[in-house]
C-alpha cells in the first residue's frame, strides 16, 4: 500500500493521537490498582512487582514481532490485532482467581500491547524528519493525557475493600477502552507504511547489530535502558511506598497520576517542540535528564507528600522534554523502510529493562528502605547523563 497521501496528514494524526488516548487510558486504569489487587491474594510485595516484570516480559516478546511485521505487513493490520486481544486480557485479570493466574493474564497483556514501536512508526510515517522530534512530543502528551485519565478512573471504581472482586469494574473500563481503541484503528486508520524496498529481509540479530554499532542509536538505547528501569522499579513499588508512607489508597495515587499526567501532556505538547528547535534533541535530551536526577533526589528525601508531588514533577518535566527525543533521534538516524524495525529495537531493550527494574526494587524495598527505589535511579540517571553529552558532541545541532 502506498503511503499516506500530503492532504491526510492531520486526519491520520488526529486519529493516531485518539487511538493513542484510549489505548494508553486503558492501561493506565490498572497502574494504582496493582499493589491492592495483589494484596487481594496476599501476595508479598516481592510477588506484587512481578505483576509488572510479567507484564514487561510479554511486552518484551512482542515488540520482537510486531514491529517487524508492521514493516512487512502494514501498521494498520497490526495494530487492530494487538489492541483487540491486549483489550480483552484485562477481563482475563479480573477473573484471575489467584496470583499465578494473575500473572498469565499480565504475560498476554504485554505480548499484545508491545506495539508502541508500530505506533512510533505510523507517527514517522507521515512526519518529515525535521518535524519528528516534535511530533513524537505530541504523541507523548497523547500517552501523558491517556495516562492522566486512566488511572484517576482506576482509583475512583476500584473498592479494594471488597477483595478481587472490587478490582472489576475498572477493568472493564480497561477493556472497553482498548475495544474502543481497536474500533478507531478499524474506521479512522490508513495504512502508512512506505513501500518495502525488495531487498532481502534482514535478521532480528542483524537490527540489533545495526543499532549497537550506530555511534547515535547505541548510546540511545543505553540511555533508555538504564532510566527505564529505574522508572520501571519506581512504578512497580510507588503504589506500596505511598501507602506506607502516606497512607494513600488507589484513589490518592489516581489523582496523583492525574495531576502529573496533566502536566506531562501541557509540557510535551507544548514545551518540547519549542525546546528542541531552539536548542537541538540532543541538548534537551541531556536537560531532561537533570531534571530527572533532582527529582529522584527530592522524593526520596520528602519529607511530607507535597515535598514528594514537587519531586514527582520535576521527573515528570525531565521525562516529558526527554523520552521524546530518544525515539526522534532515532528516527532522524534510520532509513524510512526500517523505521519500526529500529523502533521496535528500543522498544525491545525498554521492556527488557522493564523485567528486572520491578524485581530489583521490589527486593530493596522489602531489604533496604522503601524509598531506596528513588535513590538507585538517580545514580542511574547519573550515569546516563555521561552518555548524553557524548551525544550532544556526536549530533550536529540543527540550524
Amino acid at each position: 500500500m502506498s503511503p499516506t497521501a500530503p492532504g491526510t496528514d492531520t486526519r491520520a494524526l488526529v486519529t493516531l493521537l485518539a487511538v493513542v488516548f484510549l489505548n494508553i487510558a486503558g492501561f493506565g486504569v490498572v497502574v494504582p490498582l496493582l499493589p491492592f489487587f495483589g494484596r487481594a491474594f496476599n501476595a508479598q510485595p516481592w510477588q506484587i512487582t512481578l505483576l509488572f516484570s510479567m507484564f514487561s516480559a510479554g511486552q518484551f516478546l512482542g515488540e520482537q514481532v510486531w514491529g517487524r511485521l508492521s514493516d512487512r505487513w502494514g501498521r494498520r493490520p497490526v495494530l487492530i490485532v494487538t489492541i483487540a486481544i491486549s483489550a480483552l486480557t484485562y477481563v482475563a485479570l479480573a477473573f484471575s482467581p489467584n496470583i499465578w493466574a494473575a500473572y498469565a493474564a499480565r504475560l498476554a497483556c504485554g505480548f499484545f500491547s508491545g506495539n508502541i514501536s508500530t505506533l512510533q512508526g505510523c507517527m514517522a510515517d507521515i512526519t518529515p524528519p525535521e518535524q519528528r522530534a516534535g511530533r513524537m512530543g505530541v504523541m507523548g502528551s497523547a500517552f501523558s493525557m491517556g495516562f492522566m485519565t486512566g488511572p484517576a478512573l482506576g482509583g475512583m471504581l476500584a473498592q479494594p475493600q471488597l477483595g478481587a472482586v472490587g478490582f472489576h469494574l475498572p477493568l472493564y473500563a480497561a477493556a472497553a477502552f482498548g475495544l474502543a481503541s481497536a474500533l478507531g484503528v478499524v474506521l479512522f486508520v490508513r495504512e502508512s507504511r512506505p513501500e518495502p524496498t525488495g531487498g532481502p529481509r534482514r535478521t532480528r540479530r542483524a537490527a540489533y547489530g545495526e543499532a549497537f554499532t550506530h555511534p547515535v542509536i547505541k548510546r540511545i538505547l543505553i540511555i533508555s535502558f538504564v532510566t527505564v528501569s529505574g522508572f520501571a522499579g519506581i512504578e512497580s513499588t510507588y503504589g506500596l511506598w505511598t501507602s506506607k508512607k502516606f497512607g494513600w489508597g488507589p484513589a490518592e495515587i489516581g489523582l496523583a497520576f492525574m495531576f502529573i499526567g496533566a502536566l506531562g501532556a501541557i509540557c510535551q505538547g507544548l514545551v518540547t517542540g519549542y525546546l528542541v528547535r531552539r536548542h537541538g534533541e540532543a541538548r534537551v535530551l541531556t536537560g531532561g535528564l537533570m531534571f530527572m536526577f533532582v527529582g529522584m533526589i527530592t522524593q526520596f528525601a520528602a519529607p511530607a507528600w507535597p515535598v514528594a508531588m514537587v519531586g514527582f514533577a520535576f521527573v515528570c518535566f525531565g521525562q516529558s522534554i526527554c523520552f521524546p527525543n530518544l525515539a526522534g533521534l532515532i528516527s532522524r538516524s534510520t532509513p524510512p523502510d526500517r523505521q519500526g524495525e529500529m523502533l521496535g529495537v528500543n522498544m525491545s531493550n525498554n521492556a527488557l529493562a522493564r523485567i528486572g527494574g520491578p524485581i530489583y526494587a521490589g527486593q530493596i524495598y522489602s531489604m533496604i528502605d522503601p524509598g531506596s527505589p528513588f535513590l538507585l535511579t538517580a545514580i542511574l540517571i547519573a550515569a546516563a547523563l555521561i552518555f548524553a553529552f557524548q551525544i550532544v558532541r556526536l549530533v550536529p545541532r540543527a540550524a
